[in-house]
């Protein structure tokens, strides 16, 4: 149980989280209409570097769409701050707590899964409107959108199932692991999130990701013939090459590598083949076994890891914290209680991160683009950005700080520059 301390521990705590909140709301909103002004400001005309390629009418799609984005997200973001604070100091989570323990002991691992669950519908509800709103309206007006309700319940209905059968059986360990294993639990706990992430990857490309798309092996032979020339050269192994019908849902293209040991399979968007041509689509997947080559989901997870850890450890010791709980606004303090509340606030108080993991990221991104121009043309991955940039309509002019802040890929005039100079 939480050791008696202060009220002034709980008020400070309080005051601490709300000007966090509100800072971060004052930072992002002031980033993203810096992006709105700034595409808005460039949308007359196309950058002299992409004017060769990108019509005038493209770029002005692209700014629009962006424009769109922004909009709703900063909507989705001033709301989303009111619904944690209706959660924590607004008494919400409280309220969850107390309607469960008509039914379950308070404390028990029946009541602790079904206070996280219920957390878990509420967060689907509070996103389902703007999931529709991008989906239905956004993604549609722009032309992306292939989805149709009836794919879009259906979809949510196998989530749904697949939560209840995995989902919950794991927050009714997880909350198992905090009881039976003494003061240490958090150590179990991690031990068991890592296990988790291992099995996910060696599991999802073969039994889960099938759920919601068509996987089929590349029938383009010749197409077929140079990836598997260009994985030799790389020396990736592969369960096998698959094309996934992303058209089903989006027009958006991408392609990607997934699995992990023996399990690990390359996909193409079906969308992403009918866009680029064979030396296009090679150098796109270069740039994929790009972050193979420099371990770079490794790397991720050789930082994640260690930081998980201290996340729980630092858990492990506010649960025993009475200031933590009434300072979030909750008179109970049992351990789902105390999941719940660490991981509405965890966001609010690692937001001053977001930049750095972000300037990462591009970093990798640069070193994949490198590692493409080393294994095919330079000249090809950049051309595939182009296509990529014109018919995802990607805004070419995005505002450098925003970009910076937020930005997990490099900007496209910069990352197309840096091609351009490694061309032989």
């Amino acid at each position: 149980m939480p050791t008696d301390t202060s009220p002034l521990f709980a008020n400070s705590f309080s005051l601490v989280f709300v000007t966090l909140l509100l800072l971060g709301l004052i930072v992002k909103a002031g980033l993203m209409r810096r992006q709105v002004g700034h595409v808005q400001a460039h949308r007359a005309s196309v950058p002299p570097a992409f004017a060769a390629s990108i019509t005038l009418s493209s770029h002005q799609r692209a700014a629009d769409y962006t424009v769109a984005r922004m909009r709703l997200g900063m909507l989705e973001l001033v709301l989303s701050a009111l619904f944690v604070l209706l959660l924590t100091l607004g008494g919400g989570l409280q309220l969850i707590h107390d309607a469960w323990s008509v039914a379950f002991a308070p404390g028990s691992i029946a009541h602790g899964t079904a206070l996280l669950a219920s957390l878990g519908v509420l967060g689907w509800l509070f996103d389902l409107p703007f999931v529709l709103l991008r989906t239905f309206g956004i993604e549609k007006r722009f032309g992306f959108n292939r989805m149709s309700a009836r794919l879009f319940v259906a979809d949510s209905a196998r989530e749904t199932a697949l939560a209840v059968v995995i989902g919950l059986p794991l927050l009714g360990a997880l909350l198992w692991l905090t009881t039976a294993m003494g003061s240490l639990w958090w150590l179990w706990a991690w031990a068991f999130w890592l296990a988790l992430n291992l099995l996910v990857m060696l599991i999802w490309p073969s039994f889960i990701a099938p759920l919601f798309n068509r996987f089929t092996p590349l029938a383009d032979e010749a197409l077929k013939a140079r990836v598997e020339g260009l994985l030799a050269r790389c020396g990736f192994q592969s369960k096998g090459l698959f094309v996934m019908d992303g058209s089903r849902r989006s027009a958006h293209g991408n392609a990607y590598f997934t699995g992990f040991g023996a399990s690990k399979r390359i996909v193409f968007f079906d969308t992403l083949l009918d866009k680029l041509n064979a030396d296009e689509v090679e150098a796109v997947l270069a740039h994929e076994l790009g972050h193979f080559r420099h371990r770079h989901i490794l790397k991720r997870l050789a930082v994640l890891a260690p930081a998980s850890l201290a996340v729980l450890a630092l858990l492990g010791w506010l649960i025993e914290q009475a200031w933590f709980f009434t300072g979030l606004g909750s008179s109970a303090s049992d351990t789902a209680t105390a999941l719940a509340l660490f991981f509405l606030a965890l966001p609010v108080f690692s937001f001053p991160l977001a930049p750095l993991f972000s300037y990462w990221s591009r970093v990798h991104e640069f070193e994949a683009d490198a590692y493409a121009a080393q294994q095919t043309r330079a000249a090809d991955l950049a051309a595939a950005l182009v296509k990529l940039y014109r018919d995802n309509a990607s805004t070419l002019t995005p505002d450098p700080l925003y970009s910076r802040f937020f930005d997990s890929h490099p900007p496209a005039a910069l990352r197309i520059s840096r091609l351009q100079a490694l061309q032989s």
